[in-house]
């Protein structure tokens, strides 16, 4: 069985191709560079790990609860819908939402994926291109991984949300080349990454915690790696240059708080879309979602030194400006102790059980040896 026969929605051309523009930079200048990059990138190295392996894939995923999240989570709870909602409906709902938001993950890793590789080709620093190219790696891991899931434990796939391919493809089609690491590092993944810890943090199921929590080890260093690139490049930059990346950094700000609502979930259970979209936008959770999608943006934004009026203006209408003051370095410390809490925890039960063989082993060996032996 194909991907495509598990949409649920004809997901068009089964590919999507975005004009290039922009130079391949080459750097005959092959000296130490920065210590801090290099640093990350032996980092990068040093923590590759194998989908394969790392995730315990025989863990029972059930399609209609794969996240155990509470209903009161549904955008549709305690209203009439909902009411009139019989439990195999709220059931399909549940796979329905699920399947949404991480096939969301899925495309998006893909499109980090490409903006990984667009990097290695455009960034005119030596260092910069080795560390971008562990992170294409991880990328390709992460849609790896995401597609299993979606396509062996819940078997129904969305295609890509429209405003998600909107801003990905803006990112793609600029020819400057900081933009892929702007619009993908700072935007695009510092919202997968809220919407990852979220789910990652009130989730009960254990498969969905590895994957959420391994993806976000890895997360936690490609947000360093922009925060690193950017920093330098924009104190280089005129006040208009500057100007011009905080109007895209607001576009595309706006764009995900307004439009990135998962409601055609919702028209696919036969609510209109007019009231799919009012549903959505007075749910307590999504309001708490849509805030928190902000959580690892802004302090990013204002650390790479992108802080003008303007920008912090929007912040103030988007109601997320206090969000600046954030510690990232905390936020991705906790993203890796996390994941290693989760291998600790791991490995104690994979040594338990082992231990518990070999005891087991002993005591039929004991058994066997007792009585006269035959001759």
């Amino acid at each position: 069985m194909t991907t495509r026969n598990l949409y649920a929605h004809d997901s068009g051309d089964p590919g999507w191709t975005v004009p290039a523009t922009g130079a391949a930079r080459f750097s005959w200048e092959y000296d130490d560079g920065r210590d801090r990059l290099l640093a990350l990138y032996q980092k990068g190295k040093d923590k590759q790990w194998d989908a394969e392996k790392r995730i315990d894939w025989s863990l029972p995923v059930d399609p209609y609860d794969p996240l155990g999240l509470p209903d009161d989570n549904m955008p549709v709870y305690d209203t009439p819908y909902w009411g009139k909602m019989s439990g195999k409906d709220k059931s399909e709902l549940r796979r329905n939402y699920a399947a949404w938001q991480f096939s969301q993950f899925l495309h998006g890793e893909q499109g980090a994926m490409v903006c990984a590789a667009r990097i290695v080709e455009s960034v005119p620093d030596l260092d910069a291109k080795f560390y971008s190219a562990t992170q294409t790696m991880d990328e390709a891991r992460h849609a790896e991984l995401y597609g299993r899931f979606l396509q062996e434990k819940i078997g129904l796939v969305y295609p890509i949300d429209d405003n998600l391919q909107s801003l990905l493809g803006d990112t793609l089609r600029d020819s400057r080349w900081d933009m892929p690491y702007l619009g993908m590092q700072v935007l695009i993944e510092g919202l997968a990454l809220a919407a990852f810890g979220m789910l990652r943090d009130v989730t009960d199921k254990p498969l969905p915690k590895q994957i959420l929590a391994y993806v976000m080890q890895d997360e936690a260093r490609h947000v360093a790696f922009g925060r690193m690139a950017l920093r330098d490049y924009y104190r280089q930059l005129s006040h208009a240059e500057l100007r011009e990346r905080e109007e895209f950094v607001i576009e595309g700000c706006y764009l995900m708080r307004d439009r990135l609502r998962g409601e055609v979930v919702l028209t696919d259970f036969g609510i209109p879309e007019a009231e799919a979209l009012e549903l959505s936008d007075q749910s307590e959770y999504m309001r708490v979602f849509r805030k928190l999608l902000f959580s690892r943006i802004v302090p990013c934004v204002k650390d790479i030194g992108l802080w003008g009026e303007r920008l912090q203006r929007a912040y103030v209408d988007m109601g997320v400006l206090e969000l600046g003051d954030a510690s990232l370095d905390l936020l991705m410390a906790q993203d890796e102790e996390i994941a290693e809490q989760l291998d600790a925890e791991r490995f104690a039960e994979e040594e338990k059980e082992r231990r518990a063989e070999v005891a087991e082993a002993i005591a039929r060996g004991a058994g066997g040896d007792s009585g006269t032996p035959e001759t």
